[in-house]
């Protein structure tokens, strides 16, 4: 066995929920015990893979036909949540695109030790600026403002790098029963929703690290 403990978080830059989940999964961490022996990365998973790259509706919108009457209380909730966390959390602002590009720049960026802040920099684009995130020139500005070097950017939205790792990432979503965002996965185990509360976060992850101690 590995001296790391994985823990693969399963997010989608359109989801409001894996903006709240990232905040209390940091919240959960602060300070953790055995930290440094968590290897944490953030695993692709397209909530919409047959978006159009040209926005259309709202998130806010679009909840209202998904879900009737009850969309525009759900909307208001997760823009309390949000608040809650911190996070100016806007859905009449956000209108979904596709994101698998947004996707591929999160693996350019976890190449280059940058994956958290490319995916900060992107859920607060999407989420609370209401930025299309499959336009290459947003892309393009969101991914050196989260410190990646522009060439390296550019190189990426003209060709297919990473596709393949957004691929294998999903496929490895279906492997493990994973079927919705946030989700975590802590050392191959069960998924487990990533709304939880800081609290609950940081007791399942001491008790992976606790298990895995036991059996290394």
């Amino acid at each position: 066995m590995g001296k790391y403990v994985e823990l693969d978080v399963y997010a989608d830059i359109l989801c409001p929920w894996s903006y709240i989940g990232k905040r209390r999964l940091e919240a959960a961490l602060e300070d953790l015990p055995g930290r440094d022996r968590l290897r944490f990365r953030w695993r692709s998973y397209e909530l919409a893979p047959d978006a159009e790259r040209t926005p259309a509706l709202s998130a806010a919108a679009s909840m209202a036909q998904w879900w009737g009457d009850a969309g525009a209380a759900r909307v208001d909730l997760i823009h309390s949540l949000g608040r809650a966390e911190g996070l100016d959390i806007d859905l009449h602002k956000a209108h979904p695109v596709n994101t698998f590009d947004a996707h591929r720049l999160t693996h350019l960026g976890a190449e280059q030790g940058r994956a958290d802040a490319v995916v900060e920099r992107l859920l607060h684009g999407y989420l609370c600026e209401g930025l299309n995130v499959s336009d290459p020139q947003v892309l393009t500005r969101l991914g050196t403002e989260a410190g990646l070097p522009v060439a390296d950017v550019r190189s990426l939205l003209s060709g297919d790098a990473y596709a393949d790792r957004v691929r294998a990432d999903e496929r490895s979503a279906r492997d493990r029963g994973v079927s919705g965002v946030p989700t975590l996965v802590l050392d191959g185990g069960s998924p487990t929703d990533a709304i939880q509360t800081p609290a609950d976060l940081r007791r399942l992850i001491e008790e992976g690290l606790r298990v895995a101690t036991a059996h290394r």
